[in-house]
């Protein structure tokens, strides 16, 4: 039981999940002086967290013949047939979602709702289905399905169109592509061979290295403007000390592109992130 329990969990891509949920809990709490009760914010949280589980179980639900060509990927159970990818497993899936949908707009109200549903649309469908195996611009526009997580929690506070969520939404969307590039360079053999057209797959070394140093520059650069739209200095340390070392991990893979400097960079991609996001809930818990 307990090795089923944890075969769902990773299947269901759970620790990406919680990254996407925190980014959902990011965008209430750089709203000051909310409404939300603890209880409506901890039910979005998890209709968030139960969400991208589906649209992540989904994704290798869908993609096990990709998996099955790779490496990094062949052991994962709809590969290997511990799970057997049936109508039951699809419906599950689908059912996950409806009733974390049902929660979130339960919960808070139906344009968070929406924004949850557009997060797990946008992976587990534009994604994984519409772009991944078409186009090297697969991640770029996947990208949005973090951003939605950021509006969702904002729209949870009636606050969409403040400034600084849509500004962390945008900060989302610029860093998912170096995030996932720094790890398609580190296993560029792998999706050369599934035949999916990541950047580094597609370009050569320099070219795919300098546009992650880019996108991680201009990513960082953008994280730093919401202290002027009234977020603190506990906030502004975190977003500068994350992307600093992000930046410092891009410049190392462009000058030295390996495996090695591109898991750093993908590694340094994750704390800046998670130092970023627990900045702006600190921030906004004792200084909003």
């Amino acid at each position: 039981m307990a090795g089923t329990v944890r075969l769902i969990y990773h299947t269901a891509k759970v620790r990406l999940g919680f990254l996407i949920m925190a980014c959902t809990l990011t965008g209430v709490a750089v709203i000051p002086d909310h409404a939300l009760a603890a209880w409506q914010i901890l039910v979005l949280g998890i209709a968030t967290l139960v969400a991208s589980s589906a649209a992540g179980a989904f994704n290798q639900y869908y993609e096990r013949d990709l998996d099955a060509r790779m490496s990094r990927t062949e052991l994962r159970p709809f590969v290997t047939g511990r799970f057997q990818a049936n109508w039951i497993w699809l419906s599950s899936i689908l059912l996950a979602l409806l009733l974390a949908l049902v929660a979130a707009a339960f919960a808070t109200n139906w344009l968070a709702s929406l924004y949850v549903f557009l997060g797990a649309f946008t992976y587990g469908v534009v994604y994984t289905v519409w772009l991944k195996r078409r186009t090297w611009l697969n991640i770029v526009i996947g990208g949005l399905a973090g951003s939605f997580a950021v509006l969702a929690g904002a729209a949870a506070t009636g606050a969409t169109t403040a400034p600084v969520p849509l500004i962390l939404a945008t900060v989302l969307f610029l860093w998912t592509p170096p995030h996932f590039w720094a790890l398609a360079f580190a296993c560029k053999d792998d999706y050369r061979a599934a035949g999916v057209p990541m950047l580094p797959v597609v370009v050569d070394d320099k070219a795919s290295t300098r546009t992650i140093l880019a996108h991680a520059a201009l990513m960082v650069a953008l994280s730093l403007t919401p202290f002027w739209f009234g977020m603190g200095w506990i906030y502004l340390f975190g977003a500068a000390v994350g992307g600093a070392f992000f930046v410092v991990a891009c410049l190392r893979l462009v000058a030295e592109p390996a495996v090695k400097t591109a898991w750093r960079a993908f590694a340094a991609s994750i704390v800046q992130l998670g130092l970023l996001l627990s900045a702006a809930i600190l921030d906004g818990l004792l200084l909003g």
